[in-house]
């Protein structure tokens, strides 16, 4: 459990093998005050958030299998943990020291190194470092190397590759030496693989690579698959005299899906799933190319190939210590507070009345905030200190905007007769395809469990159309037909290796009526209760004054019946500008049978933060008319294809004198209107501010509407 203050999340744990001998080698080996007990090293683990689950002693040592959460990589290696125990325990951290040795020629006579993938937002291959040892001898490694290795069940192998399994141990830094005369073209190339492209790894076993993954190559074949295992072709061997050591980073992401796609898990790959700072690996670097040419009596060539991206910043973290009493509830002197954060090798300068803070890289992934830093003090001080209270001093607050709002919304749909679904967030491709919106892609899963629903949904229609089909099949029935509304988050990518979610709000409405068909009535009467329920929700969050706006012949998705479906706006009615909602209308009938549905259904589906922002609504207060208006009635009749909003925007625009409202009524097709017809019908409401109307005021402002009709749709007076 972390992330103190911004509520409580589980985060996996991932086993760590440490040798009490190794930790106490870097906690002042023999020249300590007093021998590291498996007692001390438990109590200080434990304090510090690393549990140890076991205990094999091993004659004068003892492996310790200690519980590290997947947000501390940097303690799934020795130094880590020596530093953890010296920060609770007081002793004093000695890292390991390699000598320097004499440089031979520059690194880039005998090497080229490309990186192609240390570009875009999140690079496969953040940096590279490649360094070269010329006229190494491979043999056995030195007693102190294989004592070390074998304490925690590593079998030593040769003094080169027993180099890159101490520094991973010992510094959470995995890397990998090649065998320079073994790489065509002597370089090395960072790259993606080719689908089908083959490579035998170090465990013998042939693997046909996917497109995408990263591999390290010569200038021909891949020589390891990046981050995961090494390739037999370019391996060490007593035979070996020229060696390249590979020290890098990948993205955890891209390592993860390589190590469960090939099946195979190793030390590297744990360990980089669990990120590895690009800023670790030039150093780290240094020392292994030191040590292997000190044991191999190689020549370490002069300098050292490195390719990536710009290394991050390192950006100073404020942490205001009044803050971080408050957050604790126990006062904590500034000075102590620097004391700690610096036993866990946080650097920490004054700045007025605020510490300016920068972790240390192989922290930097987790430690970002000020609430972090508070974490480690509170941690490091021991959290016996902070005092338990028997009452919790809370003032209750009121709601927020957003969470009233939703309150509302779901009250007013259950009030006209809907019924809240909760539904799975996958769906099948098929399903979903038609759902996209314009230019997007599907949101996929690498997971062979969700079988023929791998798909993220980029609408809640699938879903709601879905139980839709389940409820039929049940022989569910409801007056007036079922009607189902969800608030659920949709995905879709409109950029490859980007993804895009938003929460919106889905109905379904049965068109009314019993039988295998359903009229043109029914329809018309489903789409009535639909837009009354947007209305609702609209004079919730808008206010009264707020206007939906249906507009067809505009983008929809593929799913919908492209002549009775139209996108949705609210006209605010304030004077702002028009608000897109969603859309909404009948799906098409191949829609209708991809879920099994016979009978036409009425959907919509809105955005559901356009809903959230206008609310609370901004109340507009009118004293109610002292005269009576007048109300006319008029039906034209016009193509089927017209829509009601150029029907109304017509009428507006002739700017009638007293003319206070155009309402739709009522839609008729039928042969007494003739086929490919409509009539349509709508209530003009006229008013005077200072007296009472009379009807022949009225009856010009009828003709010139009814002209205007005329000519801009072609339409005709119903008697």
């Amino acid at each position: 459990m972390r992330r103190a203050g911004v509520g409580v999340r589980v985060i996996p744990l991932a086993p760590m093998d440490a040798s009490l001998s190794w930790l106490a080698s870097l906690l002042g080996g023999e020249d300590a005050s007093s021998p590291l007990t498996v007692e001390e090293v438990d109590a200080a683990l434990t304090a510090a958030g690393f549990p140890i689950d076991g205990v094999e002693h091993r004659g004068g040592d003892a492996l310790l299998d200690v519980e590290v959460t997947s947000n501390r990589g940097d303690c799934l290696c020795h130094m880590g943990l020596a530093l953890e125990i010296a920060a609770l325990t007081g002793r004093v951290l000695t890292p390991r020291t390699i000598g320097e040795v004499d440089r031979g020629p520059a690194v880039g006579e005998f090497l080229t190194l490309v990186n192609h993938c240390a570009s875009g937002d999140r690079p496969a291959c953040p940096t590279f470092t490649a360094h070269v040892i010329l006229n190494a001898k491979i043999g056995p490694s030195p007693a102190w190397l294989r004592d070390l290795l074998e304490s925690v069940g590593q079998r030593s192998i040769n003094n080169a590759v027993d180099v890159t399994n101490w520094l991973n141990l010992e510094h959470g830094n995995p890397s990998h030496v090649f065998d320079l005369d073994r790489l065509e073209g002597r370089k090395l190339v960072v790259r993606e693989a080719v689908s089908g492209e083959t490579l035998t790894t170090l465990d013998g076993v042939s693997r046909s690579l996917r497109a995408g993954d990263v591999v390290v190559a010569d200038a021909s074949k891949a020589t390891s698959l990046a981050g995961v295992i090494g390739g037999k072709g370019s391996e060490v061997s007593a035979s070996t005299t020229n060696l390249v050591l590979e020290v890098a980073t990948w993205d955890p992401a891209r390592v993860r899906s390589a190590s469960r796609a090939h099946n195979v898990r190793t030390d590297a790959s744990h360990r980089f799933e669990r990120v590895v700072d690009a800023r670790t690996c030039l150093p780290a670097a240094e020392v292994a190319a030191r040590l292997i040419a000190q044991l191999t009596g190689g020549t370490l060539c002069e300098g050292v190939l490195v390719e990536g991206a710009p290394m991050p910043e390192r950006k100073p973290i404020m942490l205001r210590p009044q803050r971080c009493s408050a957050v604790l509830g126990v006062e904590t002197p500034a000075d102590e507070m620097v004391r700690l954060l610096r036993s866990v090798d946080i650097a920490v300068g004054v700045s007025e009345d605020a510490l300016a803070c920068t972790p240390p890289p192989q922290r930097a992934h987790d430690v970002t905030r000020e609430i972090d830093l508070i974490e480690e003090i509170a941690r490091l001080r021991g959290f016996d200190a902070v005092p338990l209270v028997k009452r919790l001093a809370i003032r209750a607050q009121p709601p927020q905007p957003a969470e009233r709002a939703m309150e509302a919304i779901s009250s007013a749909l259950t009030s006209l007769g809907f019924y809240e679904a909760v539904t799975f967030s996958f769906t099948s491709p098929e399903k979903a395809q038609p759902f996209l919106p314009s230019g997007a892609s599907l949101v996929h899963v690498d997971d062979d469990r969700r079988g023929a629903e791998p798909t993220l949904r980029p609408s809640v229609l699938p879903s709601l159309l879905t139980c839709r089909r389940v409820n039929r099949d049940a022989q569910v029935r409801q007056p007036g037909g079922v009607r189902l509304f969800e608030i659920a988050s949709a995905y879709w990518s409109m950029a490859p290796g980007t993804n895009e979610e938003a929460r919106r709000l889905a109905m379904l409405v049965d068109a009314a009526g019993d039988g295998a068909k359903a009229s043109p009535q029914d329809v018309q009467h489903g789409v009535r209760v639909i837009k009354a329920a947007i209305e609702a929700m609209v004079t919730i969050c808008f206010g009264h004054h707020a206007r939906v706006r249906v507009e067809t012949g505009v983008d929809l998705p593929a799913a919908m019946d492209g002549a009775n479906a139209g996108r949705v706006f609210i006209e605010p009615g304030t004077g702002g500008r028009r608000v897109p909602l969603g859309y909404i209308g009948v799906p098409s009938v191949e829609t209708l049978a991809m879920f099994d549905l016979q009978r036409p259904v009425l959907v919509a589906e809105l955005d559901v933060e356009a809903l959230l922002a206008a609310f609370p609504p901004t109340p507009l207060v009118q004293a109610l008319p002292a005269f009576p208006g007048i109300e006319r009635d008029l039906s034209v009749v016009v193509p089927l294809s017209t829509p009601w909003a150029t029907i109304e925007s017509t009428v507006i625009g002739m700017g009638l004198e007293r003319l206070r409202s155009v309402e739709y009524v009522g839609t008729y097709a039928g042969k007494q209107v003739g086929e490919g017809r409509k009539s349509v019908t709508m209530r003009l409401a006229y008013r005077d501010d200072s007296r009472t109307m009379r009807h022949e005021e009225v009856d010009p402002q009828m003709a010139r509407a009814i002209e205007a009709l005329r000519e801009a749709v072609g339409a005709e007076v119903r008697g």
